[in-house]
């Protein structure tokens, strides 16, 4: 059976009523900056002149601007220019309400209505409903994607684009897109930072949950961007499936399983994914994640955003106590005052 194709007009995409609106939503959050108030004094003539070039096939992506970052771990963040920004969501604001009808409703990474918060709770249900009311003993397969972002094969990912897309344009537009950047090995990777990524990496991996859906026929599976997990009352056949995963990640999409991240255990003896270690009847935070709260709380003295972020994760559980500690630190930081953080190493337990 052929994928759905889709019915995307590349004159719409382009057009200046297009670029427009995606001005206003990139807009958001960004007003302040340098790059983006000088493209903002010739607006118009800026929106003009990309939507002649894209109309006339004569644009040209510009190279990025990489940098570093941790969050927690290094990440080399690739920016594009203000104008290729600009396309990427013109682009992306008509494609991805498309692509989302394809995906499964277990895929939670950068999908509206979804999220880590969601994709946990999930995990809790499946979690009780596997084990049938916490009646049996429910096994994880959990797995990771080694690289994810820079071993994209971007020949794959224009293939599957194309299976989508009979409009040529756009086929190039994207084409374009992708092949304007590497992560070292030609032909591989997107960069962390496009907005068009977080949709195209979406799309990559929709084949693998189709896969792991409809052919390996996992009634318990979640995945958020490269991590996953499948739950199940019958260790074997997580184990059987283990070799079938591997070889159509790298047959399928020359994708790797990182192997010190993949693991089978039992949810009884904690689980840990997206951040938290889950349990069947509560979650606890990783003590590396809480040491990490507490220190980007005191490097960042006098950030109410960054306190506040924190205090709105803590939400998602009973987390009386781990919650009086971040308003206290905030408050002792707020008085100047000196404060050492006594941490004994347990991992705050969060009830559901």
């Amino acid at each position: 059976m052929g994928k759905l194709k889709f019915n995307n007009n590349y004159n719409y995409i382009i057009s200046v009523d297009n670029l427009l609106d995606a001005w206003q939503e990139f807009l958001c959050g960004k007003r302040s900056r340098k790059d983006v108030q000088r493209f903002e004094r010739n607006l118009m003539a800026n929106i003009l002149n990309l939507h002649n070039d894209l109309a006339n096939k004569t644009y040209q992506h510009s190279p990025y601007h990489a940098f570093n970052i941790s969050d927690p771990k290094p990440r080399n963040i690739h920016k594009a220019s203000v104008r290729d920004r600009l396309l990427h969501h013109a682009l992306y604001r008509v494609l991805y309400p498309s692509f989302d009808k394809t995906f499964i409703a277990d895929s939670y990474s950068c999908r509206l209505n979804k999220g880590t918060h969601k994709a946990l709770n999930q995990f809790r249900a499946y979690s009780y409903k596997a084990s049938q009311n916490h009646t049996r003993t429910v096994w994880v397969l959990k797995g990771d994607i080694k690289k994810f972002f820079a071993s994209v094969d971007q020949k794959i990912i224009i293939e599957i684009i194309r299976e989508y897309i009979p409009d040529k344009d756009i086929q190039s537009l994207i084409s374009q897109i992708v092949l304007s950047f590497h992560s070292g090995r030609k032909g591989r990777g997107l960069p962390l930072g496009n907005l068009t990524s977080q949709l195209l990496v979406n799309v990559y991996m929709n084949e693998f949950d189709q896969f792991v859906k409809h052919q390996l026929k996992a009634k318990y599976y979640i995945r958020y961007a490269d991590d996953f997990v499948i739950l199940s009352d019958n260790k074997q056949w997580l184990l059987t499936i283990l070799s079938d995963i591997s070889n159509f990640l790298f047959e399928r999409l020359r994708l790797f399983l990182h192997g010190r991240k993949v693991s089978i255990r039992t949810v009884a003896s904690g689980v840990d994914f997206l951040g938290w270690v889950n349990f069947p009847d509560h979650r606890v935070l990783r003590t590396v994640a809480r040491r990490r709260m507490f220190k980007n709380i005191t490097v960042k003295q006098g950030n109410n955003d960054t306190v506040q972020s924190y205090l709105g994760l803590l939400q998602h559980g009973n987390t009386y106590g781990l919650v009086g500690q971040v308003k206290q630190v905030d408050l002792e930081i707020s008085e100047h005052s000196s404060y050492s953080l006594q941490d004994d190493g347990r991992e705050q337990e969060v009830l559901l």
